[in-house]
């Protein structure tokens, strides 16, 4: 089988909103339904996991309620921080699911709306492959690393921008996820990475932004305009 987890308990702080971002609308429909829509539809995703705050529930399920949204998914529970509400996402599967060898586990952002079905079924292809997987695309911008005051030029064909699905095999994923929280992991591939495993990176796509700024949902709208 292969799973998603779906992340969309953070507070989306950065976006000037009471609402946390992943409930904003795009063309009439909340973000996390548009995210949720993708997989859902995806010919490679067996089930899907959505992580909110245990303080969203009942939001949740007004919402889907007023919208008539009848998508299966299962709900789980976040935590303080986005490692904890993984971990709660992997709980759940565990809890629920008899996992095979030949199991696989994504992970997503809730709030990357537009994640196409090519672009989910390459990074699966990627992870049978290569067991650990990340999405992501060359900067095509110059970049320095440092600070304001002391920083310095590099090489911007070695940087690579990481987006997601992330993709693992299962017991790779669970075992990483044993580990003690550090505040180095970004994201599930540097909490795998930790435990001495390979990265492999399968190309992203441009489209596939995650909505972290109020100009984020106008540049959203525009591609899923685009692709209708």
């Amino acid at each position: 089988m292969n799973f998603v987890i779906i992340v969309a308990a953070g507070t989306g702080s950065r976006m000037n909103s009471d609402l946390p971002k992943q409930f904003l609308d795009i063309n009439g429909v909340p973000v996390i339904m548009h995210t949720i829509d993708c997989f859902q539809q995806s010919s490679v995703i067996s089930e899907v996991i959505l992580v909110i705050s245990k303080e969203m529930e009942q939001f949740w399920i007004d919402l889907c309620l007023k919208r008539q949204y009848n998508t299966a998914v299962h709900l789980a529970f976040g935590g303080s921080t986005r490692f904890k509400s993984v971990k709660n996402g992997l709980a759940y599967i565990q809890e629920n699911f008899e996992l095979r060898t030949s199991d696989y586990i994504a992970v997503h952002d809730g709030a990357r709306p537009i994640v196409s079905d090519s672009l989910i079924t390459r990074a699966f292809q990627g992870a049978y492959t290569h067991k650990a997987i990340v999405l992501a695309q060359k900067s095509i911008e110059s970049v320095r690393i440092g600070n304001s005051n002391s920083n310095s030029t590099t090489d911007r064909n070695q940087i690579w921008l990481v987006q997601t699905p992330q993709v693992f095999h299962a017991d790779l994923l669970l075992q990483a996820y044993r580990q003690k929280e550090d505040p180095l992991f970004t994201d599930d591939a540097s909490v795998v990475e930790k435990m001495g495993n390979r990265i492999y990176i399968v190309e992203g796509d441009a489209k596939n932004i995650k909505i972290t700024y109020p100009q984020d949902l106008q540049i959203a709208q525009f591609y899923l305009n685009l692709i209708k």
